[in-house]
């Protein structure tokens, strides 16, 4: 076989995802108001009998190859709250050359609230995986949005020698840009991790944005610090609120995340963290 026809045979397996789903607020509740699935993604409703609405995303790919592409657009309606989270932690695997894409977009409505609170994305050494977050909030809109990245399988004895991981993130209100942050880590993975600067040997990070987020916010982050196991620092500015957390083992990380979470106001963590 022809290298043209093995690569046409290999992007033809690859997987392809689309969930568009619209929430709105309706007879005090939160419902469902349209949903779009496509391909390898679905998402699924475990408490739609009444009140803020959770749902849980599935990727019966089974998790991300070199050449996926997914791609979820959620918008919460005025009034409207909305958790979303993830059915499992993501592995993202071993990819030859291609980069798998994973595209979100969020938006939410004056008066809407949206946790994104998907579980960990692992990634499997020379893995290859580009991920963009926008986010737009009305004036009155509140998001509170959680990722954590675990470089390797360390209960397994895996790491992270090498691979791609790029991130994008970019935070709107009202069409302005109020946070813009990017991550590159390309080729040498584990010794750029192992830099003081970087993540001082830490085999998983996450990141917490709240908005509105404030000093007080801050100061019930830091009023945690002695139950921490990990490394956590917290800062506010221009009414945005951002977390890092950084570990050696992942299980202090979740821990940690879970702690943090539990304690920021209008936060109820879906059932799926706490099994």
């Amino acid at each position: 076989m022809s290298v043209a026809a093995t690569n046409a045979v290999f992007a033809g397996n690859r997987a392809r995802g689309h969930i568009a789903l619209e929430v709105t607020a309706r007879a005090g509740a939160s419902r469902c108001a349209r949903l779009h699935e496509a391909g390898c993604l679905r998402v699924r409703f475990p408490n739609s009998a009444g009140g803020p609405l959770e749902g849980v995303i599935l990727n019966t790919a089974g998790g991300i190859a070199g050449g996926d592409q997914l791609t979820l657009n959620a918008s919460v309606g005025e009034g409207a709250h909305l958790t979303l989270t993830t059915a499992a932690a993501e592995k993202a695997y071993r990819s030859l050359d291609l980069t798998a894409t994973i595209d979100v977009r969020l938006s939410v409505a004056a008066g809407g609230s949206l946790c994104w609170l998907p579980q960990e994305m692992i990634l499997f050494d020379r893995s290859r995986v580009r991920r963009s977050i926008d986010l737009d909030i009305a004036e009155r809109g509140s998001i509170v949005l959680a990722e954590a990245i675990v470089f390797g399988r360390s209960a397994m004895g895996e790491s992270v020698e090498a691979g791609a991981f790029f991130d994008h993130w970019r935070v709107r209100t009202a069409g302005r840009l109020v946070f813009a942050e990017s991550v590159r880590l390309d080729g040498a993975i584990a010794k750029t991790l192992a830099l003081r600067a970087v993540a001082g040997g830490g085999q998983a990070v996450a990141s917490v944005l709240v908005m509105p987020g404030d000093e007080d916010v801050v100061a019930s982050v830091r009023a945690l610090q002695d139950s921490f196991r990990a490394e956590v620092g917290a800062s506010a500015w221009n009414g945005v609120a951002v977390m890092r957390l950084c570990a050696s083992d992942p299980v202090h990380l979740r821990r940690d995340l879970t702690l943090l979470l539990s304690n920021l106001r209008g936060v109820r963590l879906p059932r799926l963290w706490l099994n």
